[in-house]
């Protein structure tokens, strides 16, 4: 079966990840995205494709630095509040009913319930179609522990990926890992 060239997301699954930045003022901001992926092992460098008009990325211009959610399947339910286009400097993380959690190194906060997290600092924009490509340093990294298949194996069965418009993997128990050494 032959697609439309627009509908090509459709053929990967990807990762949802929700993204937490800080106003000028100081007042958080969340929203899930799922164009995105590791960059560079070194530097450690994330990037992810961000919407010109969105919150988000006016936030980062103004501050710098970013953190990266890495959703449970879970948190689900919550991606409908999150991608809701409320009013500039209007908490998605109180909305949406989830935690802030203090970041190590970044400003912005991180979300308690998510799987993980990266903390960013910005290191460059790139305009790429009709989005910015948006790229991060990474400072800091943490996994929650009940996220851990085995030691260094994340469990994907328990993550949240995007396969295209409202669908969403949700059952990945069949997942398997391969370790090549």
């Amino acid at each position: 079966m032959e697609l439309e060239v627009k509908a090509y997301p459709k053929l990967f699954v990807r990762p949802v990840v929700i993204i937490t930045t800080v106003s000028e003022r100081g007042i958080a901001n969340a929203a899930p995205f799922s164009f995105n992926s590791p960059v560079s092992f070194e530097p450690p460098l994330y990037g992810f494709s961000c919407d010109p008009m969105h919150d988000t990325l006016k936030n980062i211009r103004e501050n710098s630095e970013f953190v990266v959610n890495v959703a449970g399947k879970d948190l689900g339910e919550q991606m409908h509040v999150l991608e809701t286009d409320y009013p500039y400097e209007d908490n998605e993380i109180v909305h949406a009913g989830l935690t802030e959690e203090k970041a190590k190194v970044v400003t912005p906060p991180r979300i308690k319930e998510a799987a993980g997290w990266l903390e960013c600092k910005l290191e460059k924009e790139i305009e790429a179609g009709n989005h910015i490509w948006i790229t991060g340093k990474i400072v800091a990294v943490g996994v929650n522990d009940e996220f851990w298949k085995e030691e260094g194996v994340i469990d994907v069965a328990k993550l949240l990926c995007h396969v295209g418009g409202e669908f969403f993997a949700v059952d990945m128990k069949e997942a398997k890992y391969k370790r090549v050494k």
